[in-house]
């Protein structure tokens, strides 16, 4: 049961997040590659609610079910590309921050594959997912009632 609907959200809450969203998809970044770090971020932190919302997503774009039942395992297996498995990296590591700055093993990484405004995009688009992981997770959004609608 939810313990916050949309309707009870404070006005506002979910135009500003849904702007965000807006401005990370107008970014350079591949559309897939960022619905696969948030399906992966979902995943490390839980969110029944967004492991739903992007498994479809990807599905819609096309993702296969052998990459999707193996991104839990991403590290163990062959079907992730080197661009992916540093952004997944550095998304996880980003996702389970501690007191320490990023490692330079982790980050440097991706300057091989990205801009420093893509990397800064790519950033924004961890904390977004994280933000929302926090929020289905606190007010308990029914998972599994999402659709995909393009």
């Amino acid at each position: 049961m939810e313990r916050i609907s949309y309707q009870e959200l404070p006005e506002g809450m979910l135009s500003n997040l849904r702007r965000l969203e807006d401005f990370i998809n107008s970014s350079p970044l591949e559309k897939t590659l960022v619905e696969l770090v948030k399906l992966r971020i979902s995943q490390l932190n839980g969110c029944a609610y967004c492991v739903d919302m992007h498994y479809k997503e990807l599905k819609h774009y096309k993702e296969t079910e052998l990459r999707l039942s193996s991104l839990v395992v991403w590290s163990e297996t062959p079907y992730f590309t080197d661009k992916e498995r540093v952004v997944l990296s550095f998304a996880e590591t980003l996702t389970k921050l501690d007191s320490k700055p990023i490692q330079d093993a982790i980050y440097n990484p991706l300057t091989d594959h990205f801009s420093k405004s893509e990397i800064a995009f790519l950033v924004l688009a961890i904390a977004q997912i994280n933000t929302w992981n926090r929020l289905m997770k606190s007010f308990l959004f029914t998972p599994g009632n999402y659709e995909v609608t393009r």
